[in-house]
């Protein structure tokens, strides 16, 4: 770096601060004004690292050697503000002697900005994250609330088309004595005891291919056939309705608390829709619904009841028992059929 250089470094130093300094010994030959307002105006005999402590002396031996340029950011504290430059040191060539010529620059509000941007972009992200699980979780409980082909449309869309089922089935539990069993139980004890047989019925409707639409107190309601059209199911809700009393007998063998349900099968058309609009559930409607709500009443204590029209579609996979006409409010007489699995022995059924 020659005078002429040196000259257009201070014609362009306006808000630089700029030194000029002999290489020999690092004293000071100039330094304009930003340099003396910000690092204190050099005392005759002071050196570079005086008043420069964060420099590193081996760099700057380097380029006394090399002529490279030596560049690093330093930060000063004059007040309660750390301010920060970006600092490089040449060698000047071309003159009586060799000099170093030393140019800061205040990079303070870069860095500031930099810093800003960096949380910016953490915050962005780390709520982005929480936007992301919350979305999970938010899907999570509507996929408990209606199936997922309900839950797509309703996610595009905002609302649901009521479709009509021609031909569903519907398994539809009833706790016997759940009255009585709640009014000397410890309410934490029956939500937790019922928490856990739930959490078993929707393994069991899931491992089937059916649906859990619903709970109401004690009352477990389930399809199959419905959003998803399914040939066998009859068979698939009889399959949930045997093991669900398969799982009730097992559980009562070492449980303190003993369980027994009755459950009603039902089929024919339904119509499955979203109900509400600020606090809303996926429900479904029609007689199959009607007719397994019906006939749950009906069955015995750990025993399966249906219509007779199930009974072809069952017969080859369940134990069938005629239990006759029986007239069904609101239905009028109505042939009824026990189901059970054939790896049991038929029990004795009464009619209530």
């Amino acid at each position: 770096m020659n005078i002429q250089a040196i000259n257009e470094h201070l014609l362009r130093a306006i808000g630089v601060g700029v030194a000029v300094l002999r290489a020999s010994d690092m004293t000071f030959i100039f330094h304009n004004g930003p340099f003396a307002e910000w690092f204190g105006k050099p005392e005759p005999g002071q050196t570079l690292p005086d008043v420069l402590p964060g420099l590193d002396l081996k760099e700057l031996e380097d380029v006394k050697q090399s002529g490279l340029r030596y560049s690093a950011e330093l930060q000063i504290k004059p007040k309660r503000r750390t301010l920060i430059f970006a600092t490089t040191v040449s060698l000047a060539n071309g003159v009586d002697e060799q000099l170093l010529v030393v140019e800061c620059q205040n990079i303070t509000r870069i860095r500031e900005l930099e810093s800003m941007i960096d949380s910016y972009s953490t915050m962005v992200e780390r709520n982005t994250r929480e936007l992301e699980r919350e979305k999970e979780r938010v899907e999570r409980l509507l996929l408990n609330l209606m199936p997922r082909a309900v839950y797509e449309e309703f996610k595009t869309f905002g609302v649901v088309t009521p479709q009509l089922y021609d031909n569903v089935s519907v398994v539809m539990l009833d706790f016997v004595g759940f009255t009585d069993f709640t009014a000397r139980t410890d309410p934490t004890v029956t939500l937790s005891e019922l928490n856990d047989i739930f959490t078993a019925f929707d393994r069991i409707v899931e491992q089937f291919g059916c649906e859990r639409i619903k709970t109401i107190g004690d009352a477990y309601l389930a399809v199959s056939g419905m959003p998803d059209e399914t040939p066998d199911h009859a068979t698939a809700v009889a399959h949930c309705a045997v093991r669900f009393l398969r799982y009730l007998e097992r559980r009562n063998e070492s449980h303190p608390h003993k369980w027994q349900a009755r459950i009603g099968l039902g089929t024919g058309a339904a119509v499955g829709s979203v109900v509400g609009i600020q606090k809303y559930v996926y429900d479904v409607f029609g007689p199959a619904v009607n007719i397994a709500s019906r006939l749950q009443v009906f069955a015995n204590p750990m025993h399966i009841v249906a219509p007779e029209e199930m009974k072809y579609a069952l017969i080859d996979e369940f134990q069938i028992t005629d239990l006759g006409p029986v007239d069904i409010k609101g239905m009028g007489k109505m042939d009824l059929i026990n189901v059970t699995s054939r790896l049991s022995t038929p029990q004795k059924t009464r009619m209530f």
